[in-house]
């Protein structure tokens, strides 16, 4: 695990790795308490209780994700972040003295909007203290396993501690690691964005991030890759104990060794792809990762029928190992993707996008196969899996990752800015230090550069001759 943990020497990285580590293994223990305070207040309807607070939840990442990356200030990032640990908080603190199922309701949505505001943001601020790619993709990686660790730990601890106190005492916990979170992302530095324009109008705010998505092409190959991740993913997590109970007819120990086969693949892949990414980029691991993932679909979709849990055993680490090349560089594509001061605005779409897959592939997942069964279920979602990986590569070309000659028509405007290549021009001496705003012309230029979509580049040049 040398490849990642030098990154830990960073102080304020250390300080923001440790609040999400410990908001992870507070939110694992709660998930699990969820189920059975479910199970206690509706009995058999605990099923329909959980599928509607999930629902809630991917509506509440969907929908108040962008609003809140909207009307953050770049300079607050870390008060906003210290607010929202505090009330997802309050909410889990809440959950012991639920009497009725729609106060669950009530607190799963509040809880998993504060989640919506803060895991984008927490993720924008990670690329700012690492110059290096390397780096960056170190802390990816670590942070990927803090997540296939939280899956695969979770379970056993939540098991060991019911032996000795009652699953309410979870929340408590959940509670204090959040405070615990609080306190650590307060110790530590938040970078401020650079040309944090807070005149833009609203619109602009709320758009930016979805807009940048649409117009650059390997964006929208990641959204299709997503598409793969999702619709796998809810395979393993809607159907593994249908398959583990009820087809092979194996006990819950069995179910619980499916689920840690797929984190130890998700767990390989995290420690790979620092190297995988140094020697053959971005793309081709991700694209490689989705080929990893169809190849799990469609052997789980030919032996279905003949199924064995050796076959599973097998299959499960396969669909974790590519759901974790997909994954994880993800986050170097959306780092070069936008300026700094976009940044958090598109991961805030990417967070609503990649839920939207999400809130599509679960309950197909899980109805589908009562309906039509569930190897005609694995070849339809094989089927948009092929479709979904055709359109990546055919959204993500190699050429969309060079550089471009383009060239900018004069213009007449006004915005935060630096002077660099867009930016040269006389000042009368009340503009102030740069950064700085005041009404500004940029003269007919014709250059070559990587693109970005920002001010100065709100659509993708169509040819290199530009």
């Amino acid at each position: 695990m040398q490849f990642s943990f030098g990154v830990l020497k960073h102080p304020d990285y250390r300080k923001l790795y440790a609040a999400q580590v410990i908001a992870l293994a507070g939110t694992g223990l709660t998930t699990i308490a969820l189920a059975l305070l479910a199970f206690e207040l509706a009995g058999e309807a605990a099923g329909q209780v959980l599928g509607i607070a999930l629902t809630l939840k991917m509506i509440a990442y969907i929908f108040i994700a962008p609003v809140i990356s909207a009307i953050i200030p770049g300079d607050k990032r870390k008060q906003v972040l210290i607010a929202l640990d505090g009330v997802r908080a309050l909410c889990v603190l809440a959950l012991p003295f639920v009497t009725e199922i729609w106060q669950i309701y009530v607190l799963m949505f509040v809880l998993n909007a504060a989640s919506a505001g803060f895991t984008p943001t927490f993720q924008s601020i990670i690329p700012q203290l690492f110059e290096q790619d390397a780096d960056y993709t170190k802390a990816l990686s670590l942070s990927r396993v803090a997540y296939d660790l939280e899956n695969l730990l979770s379970p056993t601890i939540a098991a060991l501690l019911l032996l000795f106190v009652s699953f309410e005492s979870f929340f408590i916990a959940n509670g204090i690691a959040f405070l615990i979170s609080a306190g650590l992302v307060a110790r530590a530095h938040v970078p401020h964005l650079a040309l944090d324009n807070v005149a833009d109008p609203l619109k602009r705010k709320l758009t930016q991030g979805f807009q940048i998505y649409a117009k650059t092409p390997r964006l929208r190959g990641v959204f299709a890759l997503y598409f793969l991740v999702a619709f796998a993913g809810a395979m393993v997590i809607v159907n593994s104990v249908v398959l583990v109970r009820e087809k092979l007819s194996l006990g819950e120990s069995a179910l619980a060794w499916a689920m840690a086969a797929f984190g130890s693949g998700s767990l390989l892949a995290a420690i790979l792809v620092p190297k995988l990414t140094a020697r053959w980029g971005d793309r081709a691991v991700m694209v490689s990762g989705a080929l990893v993932l169809l190849t799990g679909v469609a052997l789980l979709a030919l032996l279905v029928e003949s199924l064995t849990y050796i076959a599973l055993i097998l299959i499960w680490p396969l669909l974790g190992l590519g759901s974790s090349l997909v994954q994880t560089p993800a986050g170097r594509v959306f780092r070069r993707s936008a300026n700094e001061e976009d940044l958090p605005k598109l991961l805030s779409a990417q967070f609503a996008l990649s839920h939207s897959c999400w809130l599509l592939a679960y309950p197909m997942a899980g109805f589908l196969p009562e309906l039509v069964g569930m190897g005609t279920t694995l070849m339809l979602i094989a089927t948009f899996c092929s479709l979904a990986l055709l359109a990546a590569l055919r959204l993500w070309t190699r050429e969309s990752e060079v550089p471009l000659t383009h060239k900018h028509e004069a213009i007449y405007h006004d915005h935060v800015h630096f002077h660099g290549d867009h930016h040269q021009h006389d000042h009368e001496g009340w503009e102030g230090p740069e950064p700085h705003a005041h009404p500004h012309k940029h003269e007919e230029i014709v250059h070559r550069h990587k693109i970005r979509i920002d001010r100065h580049h709100p659509v993708w040049p169509t040819s290199k001759a530009g």
